[in-house]
């Protein structure tokens, strides 16, 4: 009885956790959507500056994980060369930089609920760079289900009240360079047996996004700086963006680290709904009935995808361990005959 209680509790506990990193994880993802929202909207803090925004966050994130790596030492580094770093780390890095400028502009034109639609298109992103890419096979059922997130997504567009062509356009480029950047982690990294965590992504990713985005900030965003004399850098608003920004990424760590990234993706699908209610609730963005009609299809068929990478990964470890019990079986057997043949040697001398 004691014992069934214990394993039930432990059972219990580590559910419980299981929801902790969850919520933790929509909390801080929920908090950063919208402290960016309020920061670059016109109408709120009017700071319309993603491109600095975004360097301010790559240099707090960059400084923490360096500490954490070579001061703390919370994680090891991974071992890589500068050959390694500029071929498959800077293209990851370049590709980055550019997804988180152009969502971060997105803000400026669209409402927080209508680019929530938006990135549904994700996995339509992903899969489709991927079969490009040949990372991904072609199945025709999948890219069914592809095609009816993008209809659905279609419809969300159709109906929404604040529509803007530029911001559409840079949220689109931001789900594109978001995919073809996860496609390539799996090309440039963890097909040559390196996996980078939150912390170590930032600490090597985070520099060359600096360097990266240094070349448009000098161009388009420094100029109109200079010329804004009344501006001051508040610590309070920039400093509590930024840590809550590092917070996420150590958040993702926790939650895939103990959960998994399908966990995330579906927690994901739960934080969109909370933003847009949010957004229509107390920013008092319009969100219309196509809108919701739209994102639902889009969201039956993003679930369906989750749902289908789920059995495909319960599949693969069926068959892993079938495999395994095999090894494991013709081990024994040839050890059994092994001993069967020593046996009879003994007893014909």
């Amino acid at each position: 009885m004691g014992k069934g209680g214990s394993l039930s509790d432990s059972v219990l506990k580590k559910i419980m956790l299981s929801y902790a990193y969850v919520a933790i994880w929509i909390f801080l993802s929920f908090t950063v959507i919208v402290y960016n929202k309020y920061i670059l909207d016109k109408k709120m803090y009017n700071w319309p500056f993603p491109i600095s925004l975004t360097m301010i966050h790559m240099s707090f994130c960059a400084t923490l994980a360096i500490l954490l790596i070579k001061v703390f030492k919370f994680v090891e580094p991974v071992s890589m060369s500068r050959d390694v770093y500029l071929k498959s780390v800077v293209p990851i890095g370049a590709l980055y930089s550019l997804s988180l400028w152009l969502s971060n502009s997105a803000y400026i034109y669209l409402s927080v609920s209508f680019i929530q639609m938006l990135k549904a298109l994700m996995p339509v992103a992903v899969y489709s760079i991927g079969v490009l890419l040949k990372k991904e096979s072609f199945k025709s059922n999948t890219m069914a289900n592809m095609l009816s997130i993008s209809f659905g997504v279609g419809i969300a567009a159709y109906g929404e009240a604040r529509f803007d062509t530029w911001g559409v356009i840079l949220q689109l480029g931001a789900v594109a360079f978001e995919a073809t950047r996860l496609v390539m982690i799996q090309i440039l990294l963890t097909s040559k047996g390196i996996t980078l965590n939150p912390i170590t992504s930032l600490y090597y990713v985070a520099p060359c996004c600096l360097v990266f985005l240094c070349v448009p900030w000098i161009f388009v965003e420094y100029p109109v700086l200079m010329e804004t004399s009344s501006f001051h850098f508040d610590f309070v608003i920039f400093g509590t963006n930024s840590l809550c920004a590092f917070a996420l990424n150590l958040a993702v760590f926790l939650l895939v680290g103990k959960t998994s990234a399908l966990t995330m993706n579906v927690a994901g699908v739960v934080k969109d709904w909370l933003l847009i209610a949010f957004s229509w609730s107390v920013i008092k963005d319009t969100v219309t009935p196509i809108n919701l009609f739209g994102y639902g299809l889009a969201f039956l068929g993003v679930a369906y995808y989750n749902h289908a990478k789920l059995q495909a990964l319960k599949a693969k470890d069926a068959q892993k361990k079938t495999q395994e019990a095999d090894e494991e079986a013709g081990r024994l057997l040839e050890e059994r005959e092994g001993g069967g043949n020593v046996k009879r040697t003994e007893s014909e001398n």
